[in-house]
């Protein structure tokens, strides 16, 4: 087992990372500390893992909310699902809620215990690639609006995360890429020598190889703990982790909730991110394309929806979080491996990435 602390002053958590993490009861139990629990998960996770969690929670008194699954019920209207559950069953402040699924699962749980009773405690279990490399990790909770993903929510520490990568085994393909994009993130921010790992393994990671998987996993683990530890609440660096994030949360708030899940849609942002980057002449077009090739080889797609224009992804972006005072700011590339924050960009050369299509990069 590999062991990743968050290192917050007296709220830091560790991070557990290995095969069968879920067969030692004593991992979850030491992160309890009162005598209920309530365990939300979906209803793909929970004929899966449930009772394994259940099982290791005995003498508790230990309630479940099974969750619809998809982007699509990340609301608040889902939400109030797990407060019906805590409030009929007698939940009070000192109840742990365990959330057990992927990134929407922890997501909604972690808000909710940010909010039952002005904040519980809470444990990620994720079972997904894209929540053991990035959700689960860093306290960013919250719930999707019509006009916008992820903006309603709260910044909630977990008490720890148990990662169990032989959850994996059970994902679909889909999902495994969609977790990859993330993967690929961590090595375009500010680590080239990760982002040339992942160009020699990717194959072995859609193959879900246990060596390889683990220490991406873990790597990607320490990426996002190290800049949480530096700016928990995303006034500064912690945005860097938004790579890709804007045009991507364009496409998933004009296509509809679930039409891409969220890492799909995260790679074609990292495309277009690349695109933009290079038009700029911050990086080589061979650069650029090696960011669309190791998408595609990780089984992602790298272009915008055909129905989707300049205008479309304007009017959608002019809601992200990073836009302050009406200057919208995005996450570019100076180089592989070298990324920044930035509003310095020509808009005509904005308005030729939005509209390029499957010329990306081309």
């Amino acid at each position: 087992m590999e062991v990743v602390t968050v290192d917050l002053g007296e709220r830091s958590y560790p991070i557990y990372i290995g095969g069968g993490v879920l067969s030692s009861p004593q991992l979850l139990r030491r992160h309890i500390h009162g005598n209920q629990v309530m365990v939300v998960t979906n209803e793909v996770v929970a004929p899966l893992y449930l009772q394994q969690v259940l099982d290791l929670l005995s003498g508790l008194q230990c309630d479940t909310v099974i969750l619809p699954d998809g982007e699509q019920h990340k609301t608040l209207h889902t939400m109030e699902k797990i407060f019906d559950g805590l409030m009929a069953k007698g939940h009070n402040r000192t109840t742990t809620l365990i959330a057990l699924g992927g990134g929407v699962v922890g997501d909604i749980t972690g808000f909710a215990a940010a909010s039952f009773q002005r904040g519980i405690n809470f444990i990620q279990i994720p079972t997904t690639v894209l929540s053991q490399v990035d959700s689960s990790v860093g306290g960013k909770t919250g719930v999707n609006h019509a006009l916008g993903k992820n903006m309603i929510g709260a910044f909630h520490q977990p008490q720890c995360v148990l990662i169990d990568t032989h959850t994996l085994s059970t994902l679909p393909a889909r999902e495994v890429a969609a977790g990859l994009a993330e993967v690929v993130k961590y090595g375009l921010i500010d680590d080239a020598p990760f982002f040339h790992w992942l160009e020699q393994n990717m194959k072995e990671l859609v193959a879900l190889e246990s060596t390889p998987l683990t220490y991406a996993i873990k790597h990607a683990c320490e990426c996002k703990a190290r800049v949480v530890a530096q700016d928990e609440k995303e006034s500064g660096v912690r945005a860097l982790l938004n790579l890709g994030h804007t045009f991507g949360h364009a496409i998933e708030t004009k296509c509809g909730y679930g039409e891409y899940v969220h890492g799909e849609a995260v790679a074609i942002g990292m495309n277009m991110a690349a695109d933009l980057s290079h038009r700029m002449g911050w990086i080589s077009l061979k650069e650029a394309r090696s960011v669309g090739n190791l998408l595609l080889e990780a089984d992602l797609p790298i272009y915008p929806p055909e129905s989707m224009g300049a205008d479309d992804f304007l009017s959608a972006m002019a809601l992200d979080k990073k836009t302050i005072n009406k200057s919208l700011r995005l996450i570019l590339m100076k180089q592989v491996g070298q990324s920044v924050i930035t509003d310095q960009f020509e808009e005509a050369l904005l308005q030729q990435t939005l509209s390029a299509g499957k010329s990306l990069c081309s």
